[in-house]
C-alpha cells in the first residue's frame, strides 16, 4: 500500500490538495496533505491541520528549515503508524521542503514527485526558481522588513504571474485567493541545504504544459548539453505532462490523481541522454560548404560569388546552457539554412549569442545587434540588403527589430518561435514583445513558419502575434507544416517537412533580392 505525502507551494495551505487526496483515498491509498507553518489556509467549517495535527502555526521566524521540519513529521507519523511506502509529492515552491526532507529520511521515501516544479540545488534558495523578475524584486523590498517579513499572496488576476491558472473553475480561482496566506519570506530566501542522501531515490517529473513545459523540451536541454540535467536520464526517473496549467488539483483532480498512482508504480517516459543519440542531420542535401569564423560568428559564403552579396542571419533560440556543446552555431540544421543560403548566392550567418537563461535577453539582443554591424560592415556583404531569421525561443529577440525596422532589413523571418512569454516565464521587459512591436513594423516583409503540432503554450503566442498583426494590417507570408513539432527540421523528417524548409528559404530569398 502507498501513503501520498502531499506538500502545497506558495502561499497555499492542504485545502488545494481535497479534490486529489479524495480520489486517491478512493483506491486505497493512504493520503497525508501537509500544512506548512504559516500556510494552513483552513476552510472556515474545517480545521486546518497542520503537520503535527494541531493546526497550520503562525509565520513568526518561519523559514525553509521550518517548512523542512513540517514534512519530516509527517514522513515520521506515517513510518511509525503503518511502515507504507512514501510517495513524497512537491508542488511548485513545496518542492524544496519535500528534497530536503527527503534528504534527511532518504531510507523512508519510495518515490519523489516534483510537480510542475523547478530542480532546487544545494544552495540555492526558492526565490532564485521565481521565473518573474518583478517578483523576485517584490520579495527582496519585502524582505527588508527584517525577521518574520512576509510577502503578500496575490491578488485573483495576478495568480498567473506564480503559474499558468489555465483551466481552473472560477469557484475554485475564488477559494485560491480568499485562502491564501502570506509567505514567509525566509522560505524562499534560506538556502536549500542538500547533502546528496537522496541521489538514489526514484523521482518523476510531472510537467504542466500549458504553463510552457514539456517532456520534448526538457529531452532539448538534455540534447544542448545542461549538466543540471543530466541525471535526469538515469533509469530511475520517468516524466508525465498534463494539458493542464500550473494548478492541476484545482483544474483537473482526476488526471492529477491518476498520473500520481501511475508515478507510484514507476511508469512513465524516460529521457535519452545527450550522449546516445547524435543531433538529426539538415534534411536537405546542401553543398559542405566551410564556415569562416570570426569570434562569435561563422560566415558561409557564395562558391565563386564576386561582388557584396545579400546576407541571412539565423538567430537561435534558447535558453541555451553555456556549457553547451556544439554550440548553436555548429547547430546542423542553423549551419544546414547556412549553407543553403550560401548555395543559393547569399551570405549564411550564424552566431553564438548570450541567452543562457531568461534574464539574458538583454545581452543576448546586443549580440544580435553586434553580429548584425559586424556582417553589414564586410565588403563581401551587400549592407542594404539583409534578412534576419529566429527560431523558437529566439522570437523575443525580433522585436528590436520589429519595433524599429531599417531600411536595410528586407526581411524578418521566425520558424516556430516564441512571440511572447510562456506562462512558467513571467513577465519579460516590454522590449521583447513582438506581440506588441509588431504593430510598429511598418511594411517590413514578415514570414513565419508555424509548427502544426507546436506545443499549446507556445502555439499561443504564435497566435497572439498574428492576430496583433492582422489588427495593425502587418501582412506576415504563413507557411504552415501541418504535422510537424517543434524543430521539426529534425524531429520530423518527413517530405512535408523538407518542402516547409524549401518554401520558407524560397520566401526570404524573394524579399532579400527584391
Amino acid at each position: 500500500m502507498t501513503a501520498f505525502i502531499l506538500v502545497p507551494g506558495v502561499f497555499t495551505g492542504p485545502y488545494v490538495w481535497d479534490e486529489v487526496a479524495s480520489r486517491l483515498t478512493a483506491t486505497g491509498a493512504e493520503v497525508h496533505a501537509v500544512a506548512l507553518t504559516g500556510l494552513g489556509g483552513a476552510r472556515p467549517s474545517a480545521g486546518g491541520y497542520g503537520a503535527d495535527g494541531t493546526g497550520a502555526g503562525h509565520a513568526g521566524h518561519t523559514d525553509l528549515e521550518t517548512h523542512i521540519a513540517d514534512v519530516l513529521t509527517v514522513i515520521d507519523q506515517v513510518v511509525r503508524e503503518t511502515g507504507q511506502e512514501i510517495v513524497l509529492v512537491g508542488h511548485d515552491y513545496g518542492i524544496h521542503p519535500v528534497l530536503g526532507a527527503a534528504d534527511r529520511r532518504a531510507e523512508s521515501i519510495a518515490r519523489i514527485v516534483h510537480l510542475d516544479s523547478g530542480l532546487p540545488r544545494d544552495g540555492v534558495p526558492a526565490l532564485a526558481a521565481v521565473a518573474d523578475q518583478g517578483l523576485r524584486e517584490e520579495a527582496s523590498r519585502a524582505a527588508e522588513g527584517g525577521p518574520g517579513a512576509v510577502l503578500p499572496p496575490p491578488a485573483r488576476d495576478a495568480w498567473q504571474l506564480w503559474g499558468s491558472t489555465a483551466g481552473v473553475p472560477g469557484p475554485a480561482l475564488d477559494l485560491l485567493t480568499d485562502l491564501a496566506s502570506p509567505q514567509p519570506l525566509g522560505t524562499l530566501l534560506q538556502p536549500l541545504s542538500l547533502t546528496g542522501a537522496a541521489a538514489g531515490v526514484p523521482v518523476t517529473g510531472v510537467l504542466c504544459t500549458h504553463g510552457g513545459a514539456g517532456i520534448a523540451m526538457v529531452q532539448a536541454r538534455v540534447d544542448f548539453g545542461d549538466p543540471a540535467l543530466r541525471a535526469l536520464t538515469g533509469p530511475r526517473v520517468t516524466f508525465f505532462e498534463l494539458p493542464t496549467g500550473h494548478w492541476p488539483m484545482l483544474s483537473d483532480p482526476t488526471a492529477l490523481a491518476d498520473t500520481l498512482l501511475r508515478a507510484a508504480r514507476g511508469e512513465g517516459h524516460h529521457l535519452t541522454p545527450a550522449d546516445a543519440s547524435e543531433p538529426g542531420p539538415f534534411p536537405l542535401d546542401v553543398p559542405e560548404l566551410p564556415a569562416e569564423r570570426t569570434g562569435f560568428l561563422d560566415l558561409y559564403l557564395p562558391p565563386s560569388a564576386p561582388g557584396p552579396r545579400p546576407a541571412l542571419l539565423l538567430v537561435h533560440g534558447g535558453p541555451v546552457p553555456r556549457e553547451a556543446r556544439p554550440t548553436p552555431r555548429d547547430w546542423p540544421v542553423l549551419s544546414g539554412y547556412a549553407r543553403y543560403a550560401a548555395s543559393a548566392g547569399v551570405v549564411g550567418v550564424t552566431l553564438d549569442h548570450r541567452l543562457h537563461a531568461l534574464t539574458d535577453y538583454g545581452s543576448a539582443a546586443d549580440d544580435v545587434a553586434e553580429a548584425v554591424e559586424r556582417v553589414r560592415a564586410d565588403p563581401r556583404v551587400d549592407a542594404d540588403r539583409i534578412a534576419l531569421w529566429f527560431f523558437s525561443g529566439g522570437g523575443p529577440l525580433a522585436a528590436d527589430w520589429l519595433a524599429r525596422p531599417p531600411s536595410w532589413l528586407r526581411c524578418l523571418a521566425a520558424s516556430y518561435p516564441v512571440m511572447a512569454p510562456l506562462p512558467n516565464w513571467g513577465r519579460l521587459a516590454d522590449r521583447f514583445l513582438p506581440v506588441d512591436a509588431v504593430a510598429r513594423a511598418g511594411s517590413l516583409p514578415l514570414v513565419l513558419v508555424r509548427a502544426g503540432l507546436e506545443a499549446d503554450a507556445v502555439a499561443a503566442t504564435v497566435e497572439a502575434f498574428l492576430t496583433a498583426a492582422r489588427t495593425c494590417g502587418a501582412v506576415v507570408e504563413v507557411i504552415d507544416v501541418p504535422n510537424g513539432h517543434h524543430a521539426f527540421e529534425t524531429t520530423d523528417r518527413t517530405e512535408e517537412s523538407r518542402e516547409a524548409v524549401r518554401r520558407s528559404m524560397r520566401t526570404v530569398l524573394r524579399h532579400l533580392r527584391a
